[in-house]
Formats: structure tokens, C-alpha cells, sequence
């Protein structure tokens, strides 16, 4: 046995070695000039780009079998430019036609390529005529039949310039792979390469590459995957007038706020826009990206519906979503109207790059809503921002226990928000709403309340300044906590004289609320307000200051007096200071005149050389608040009693 396998081993040995001096003899022998020319005219056949080598040459035969050129250009289509310049191309060759004299490029490896791509604004490029010959020669029955299926790229560059549209790309560090294997009609190209200071692998694959190469009907796979951001397509692609797609999308971000700065896209506002992910069914037509079957998460938010996506000159986004609950908390920090642990507007300007980036026209509902602290129950409302300007519109909103509609428009001029809203809000529970709308908490009861106002201003203490419009609440069935006006008018009506006393306890309810306020430049007016109880009523006229958020008003309450009764017990009243902790006193002068003990007094005074016996007399039944604006020469009361009620 081990005789036979070594008369079987020597003839081998002596094949091989023969095949070895073979390709050492054909390594001599070789015309290298024929090579290099046979290696350009394949290239050339294949790319439809003409090859110019500025470099050296070098040829190998054993052990590996390979032309390498440097310093080399391709160009196409009559240009000037090379379409791709590359450091060193090394086409490697096939073996077995190489010891026949053919010449046979296996695949080509390319090191250092930098690949220029320039769209005119026709659609063409400078690639057209590499894209077309590659369509031509792999169709069945070409005069020049594909003669390699694979090209590798090692550290390269590709620069893309689209004058038309303003885009400028670059891609570097570029390590890829190309892949068109000739049993098949399949494409396929993966690798890596930087962009934009982030790393990215991609993918993409082509069922039929002929198809695809002449705007045909072709299934299409593609997949990127940086830091920023992960996108993948499933589904087919066709060029015939316009590129069109069809298939699946998915897109998911750990932080959408970071994907979009890094695809070029200003974020809008400050909060949010972090955690993102959409599946849909793409329908893409040149620019124009229209989505169905949407499911859409943004920072804990899901929704379903309908979305589409246009490119041309301007971005335009338009939505229509459908949500179980929708949190807007994370994107108001922008809009915060106070200043923090302050009693005063917040002075700081508004942010209002984001209104002149994209056309916006959104439909929106859901079950739940939150904002702030906040919370709406079934709701349904529209966004539109076009041009700068943003227009909100509430078809229809559960909160506060009512119905509210309305709207809410922002147009930008240079850095100065114009501001309209109109508002209503029906049967709502005025200690919710006033709460949280105007930071007043001692009102309750039920109501309706509507606003018409207008402003402009680059803050929201410049919007308070230029405030304009009408507001009116209509309430009933409430109490306004913090004073008992019944107990107050009851025990001045005794003892009109009886002193400061405390004042700042129980509530005083009422049937009917109504209030009618107008603004100009920021002081609103009372033009109605009445508040009638079942012992008790009020009237208030004066103005408050929206900048400076003070009262400066006038009252008159009074018992409620059965029918054909004397009237009641009548006792002016003044409101002044901040809006959350106002001084409301009573007149002191009509208490004076009210007091059989000091009214003959008021008489005395005109003198004054009794005044201040007077004084000191009053002050004694008083508790010693009365300050001289209480005299009849004054114009009206300025002081108030040493303990003077707080309302706040």
C-alpha cells in the first residue's frame, strides 16, 4: 500500500512542479504592456470610464497574480474632472486564463479612492455614463459581458455636490465592499464609513441589479446604523421618471433631539425630543415621503395614524395621530410665563428659531393629556405652522370638568412674538381652571369663562405690557374663600368703628359671578363685576396693572335686603397691591360718618387747631390706623386699619 501511494505521489509532484515552471516561465515571458492594456480595456468596458494612469505600474504573475496602478483617474461622459481619482487599483486576476495568454480581471480593490459625484440640476450626474454602461453590459447577451463581480474600497472619500438643492456631503474613511456576483442578478454592498463625526455601518441589497441599474422595478433592502440613529428599509425601488419606493420603514433614535442635529436639522424648542421609533409603510416619490399604517413613539408617547413628508426648497411635515394618552410636559419649559420663585413676568426672551424651519400641519387626539399639572381628558386639536407662523386650534378639550375650544396663534417678526388667542372654556370648575391659569386660588363654584386677546413682545413680560382684548367669566354656585363678606358687613353695621379684627376666615358664597374685564397696553379695566349672594352683594370697578400684576379698585358691598325691606347695610371697600396677596380694607371715612360717636367730629376737623385732638380721639376707636387721607379734604382714602384684611 505505502509503494502504491508513493507511485501515485511522484506524478503529482511532477504535475505541480511542472505547473510551477509554467507559471515562472509565463511570469518571463509575459507582454506586460498587453496586460495593462487588456486590464484598462476591461475597465473600461465595465465602468464606462476612461482610465488615466499618472503613476508607476506594477505587474505580478506568481505568487499572486495582479496589476497594480498608481496614481490613477477615471473619467466619463466628456468631463474634464475626474469622476474618481484612487492612490492604487489593483485588479487581481484570474489564474487559469492568465497561463493561457487571456487576461481576465477577477475582482479590484481600490485603496485611498476619492469618488466625486456632481448632480446637475436636470437629475443627472457625472456618474450617468458608468451607471448606464453597467446596466448595458450585464444585460443577457451583451458584446461585452461582465468580466468582474466584486470591487473593494479601502480609506475612502466621497464628496457629493447638488448645487440646484444647496447640498453638500462628504463621506470619508469609507472601508466598503461591492458585490454583483455573475450567477446571480443580485447586488449587494457593506461596510462602514464616517459621517458627519459619527460612525456608520450600512447595507444595502437589490434583487435584481440590471433592474434596478435601468429604473426598473427591483426589490430593495437597506439598513444604516450609527450612534445618532438606526434606519432600515424592506421593499422595492424604481427610476423611471423619479425615484419611487415602496416598503416597510423603521427609524429609531435613543435621542431624536442628537439624530437631528446630526442629519443638519435645528431641534425645535429645549425639552424633549429625546427617545424616538416609527414603523410604517413608506410610499416615497421623489422628495415626497407619504407614511401609513404609522406607529410613531416619542419620549413615552405612542400613536397611530397617517403622515407625509416633502422636501421641495421647504420642509413640510403633515400628520394626522391618534394617541391613548399624549404627555406634553417635557416640551414647555421654554414657555414658562413666570419667573421661577418669582411674583414677576419672566423677562427672558423667546426662542423662536424654530418657527422658520418647517411647514407643520398636524391632527391630533387622544383619551388623555397632559401638560404641566394639567390634565385634559378626551381631546382633540390641530397644529399649523407655516411661514413662522403657528397656529393652534382645540376642536375640542375635556378639562377642568368642562368643554374648552378655541385657539392659539404665534407670529414671528424679527424676534418679536405676535400673539392672538381666543378661548373658551364652558361649565369648567373655576377653582381648577382659575388656579391654574391665573394663579388664583380662592375662587370656586362653576362656570363659564371666555378670552379674546391680542400681544407682541419678545417676552412674556414684554406680551404683558402690549396686552389687548376682552375676557368675561360667568360663574355660579361658588364662594370666594379667605373673608366672610356677610359677618364683616353684620358687625361693621354694629360697631361701625369696632376696629381692625380679623377678618381672614370663612368665605363668602354666591348665586351668580360675573365679571367683564377690558385690557389696553396692558391694564385691564372692570367694566362689570358683580358677585350676588344669598345675603350679600359686590360690585368692583378700577383697573389692575397685567405688567406689574397689582390691584388698584374700588368696592361697594352690601346686605342683601328682603323685598320691601329698608335697604341694606352698604360699606365701600378698596383692593389694592399684588394680585396673590391683596389689601382689602374698608372706606374709612364711611365708617366715621356711620359712627353716631364720631361723625359730628368729621365737622370738628375743619379746624385745625382741633385736628389733632381729633385724630388721636379717632385713632383710639379705630385701633390707630387711620392715617390723614381719612379727613374730608383728602381725596380719597389712602391707609387702612392696623390689621387691614389680606385676600390672597
Amino acid at each position: 500500500m505505502g509503494q502504491g501511494m508513493k507511485r501515485l505521489g511522484m506524478p503529482i509532484a511532477a504535475v505541480l512542479g511542472a505547473a510551477l515552471i509554467g507559471l515562472i516561465a509565463t511570469s518571463w515571458f509575459l507582454d506586460r504592456d498587453a496586460l495593462r492594456q487588456a486590464v484598462e480595456a476591461q475597465i473600461r468596458a465595465v465602468t464606462g470610464l476612461e482610465l488615466v494612469v499618472n503613476g508607476s505600474i506594477d505587474v505580478s504573475v506568481f505568487p499572486t497574480s495582479y496589476v497594480s496602478f498608481h496614481d490613477v483617474g477615471l473619467k466619463g461622459g466628456g468631463s474634464a474632472d475626474p469622476a474618481l481619482a484612487v492612490d492604487v487599483l489593483t485588479a487581481n486576476l484570474h489564474l487559469l486564463p492568465l497561463l493561457l495568454q487571456r487576461f481576465e480581471i477577477a475582482d479590484v480593490m481600490m485603496l485611498r479612492p476619492h469618488i466625486r459625484v456632481v448632480r446637475e440640476a436636470d437629475g443627472e450626474s457625472n456618474w450617468t455614463p458608468f451607471i448606464d454602461t453597467i446596466a448595458h453590459t450585464m444585460k443577457p447577451g451583451a458584446d461585452n459581458p461582465l468580466s468582474f463581480s466584486e470591487i473593494r474600497i479601502q480609506d475612502g472619500l466621497l464628496s457629493y455636490e447638488d448645487a440646484a438643492n444647496r447640498v453638500s456631503e462628504t463621506l470619508d474613511d469609507i472601508d466598503l465592499s461591492l458585490a454583483w456576483p455573475s450567477i446571480s442578478r443580485s447586488f449587494a454592498a457593506t461596510g462602514q464609513f464616517d459621517w458627519r463625526g459619527e460612525r456608520v455601518d450600512g447595507s444595502i441589497s437589490t434583487s435584481d441589479f440590471v433592474a434596478a441599474l435601468s429604473g426598473e422595478r427591483s426589490g430593495l433592502k437597506a439598513r444604516l446604523a450609527g450612534a445618532p440613529l438606526k434606519l432600515a428599509f424592506d421593499g422595492t425601488v424604481a427610476n423611471r421618471t423619479s425615484m419611487m419606493m415602496e416598503g416597510t420603514l423603521t427609524i429609531d433614535s435613543a435621542s431624536l433631539r442628537n439624530a437631528l442635529r446630526w442629519t443638519g436639522q435645528p431641534p425645535p424648542g429645549r425639552g424633549g425630543f429625546g427617545r424616538f421609533a416609527l414603523k410604517a409603510r413608506a410610499n416615497i416619490v421623489g422628495p415626497s415621503i407619504a407614511l401609513t399604517n404609522v406607529n410613531v413613539e416619542l419620549d413615552g408617547n405612542v400613536a397611530e395614524g397617517v403622515m407625509t413628508y416633502a422636501n421641495n426648497g421647504r420642509q413640510t411635515l403633515q400628520a394626522t395621530l391618534a394617541a391613548d394618552a399624549l404627555d406634553f410636559t417635557p416640551y414647555i419649559p421654554t414657555f414658562r410665563l413666570l419667573a421661577s420663585g418669582a411674583r414677576d413676568w419672566n423677562r427672558q426672551l423667546f426662542d423662536l428659531n424654530s418657527l422658520s424651519t418647517t411647514d407643520l400641519d398636524m391632527r391630533l387626539s387622544a383619551a388623555r393629556v397632559t401638560v404641566g399639572s394639567t390634565k385634559l381628558g378626551r381631546t382633540a386639536f390641530g397644529a399649523n405652522l407655516r411661514g413662522g407662523a403657528l397656529a393652534l386650534s382645540v376642536g375640542e378639550a375635556q378639562v377642568y370638568g368642562g368643554i374648552a375650544k378655541g385657539s392659539f396663534g404665534v407670529a414671528r417678526s424679527d424676534a418679536v412674538a405676535d400673539i392672538k388667542a381666543q378661548l373658551q372654556f364652558t361649565d369648567v370648575d373655576l377653582q381648577a381652571c382659575a388656579s391654574e391659569l391665573f394663579g388664583v386660588t380662592k375662587l370656586s363654584g362653576r362656570g363659564d369663562l371666555n378670552m379674546s386677546l391680542v400681544a407682541s413682545g419678545s417676552s412674556p413680560f414684554g406680551l404683558a405690557q402690549s396686552l389687548d382684548g376682552t375676557a368675561t367669566l360667568s360663574g355660579h354656585d361658588g364662594a370666594i374663600a379667605g373673608f366672610n363678606v356677610e359677618q364683616l358687613l353684620k358687625r361693621l353695621e354694629r360697631r361701625p368703628l369696632s376696629g381692625g379684627g380679623n377678618f381672614r376666615s370663612g368665605s363668602t358664597p354666591y348665586e351668580s359671578l360675573t365679571i367683564a374685564v377690558k385690557f389696553s397696553d396692558g391694564i385691564a379695566t372692570a367694566e362689570d363685576i358683580r358677585v350676588e349672594g344669598p345675603a350679600a352683594r359686590i360690585t368692583l370697578t378700577g383697573t389692575a396693572s397685567v405688567p406689574s400684576r397689582e390691584y388698584d379698585m374700588k368696592g361697594v358691598a352690601s346686605l342683601t335686603s328682603a323685598a320691601n325691606a329698608a335697604p341694606g347695610f352698604v360699606l365701600p371697600f378698596v383692593v389694592q397691591g399684588p394680585w396673590d396677596d391683596p389689601l382689602i380694607f374698608p372706606d374709612p371715612e364711611s365708617l366715621i360718618r356711620r359712627s353716631p360717636a364720631s361723625a359730628p367730629l368729621l365737622d370738628a376737623v375743619k379746624d385745625r387747631k382741633t385736628r389733632d385732638a381729633v385724630r388721636s380721639v379717632l385713632e383710639r376707636f379705630t385701633g390707630g390706623g387711620l392715617k390723614p387721607a381719612t379727613v374730608p379734604e383728602a381725596a380719597a382714602p389712602a391707609g387702612a386699619p392696623a390689621e387691614a384684611p389680606k385676600a390672597n
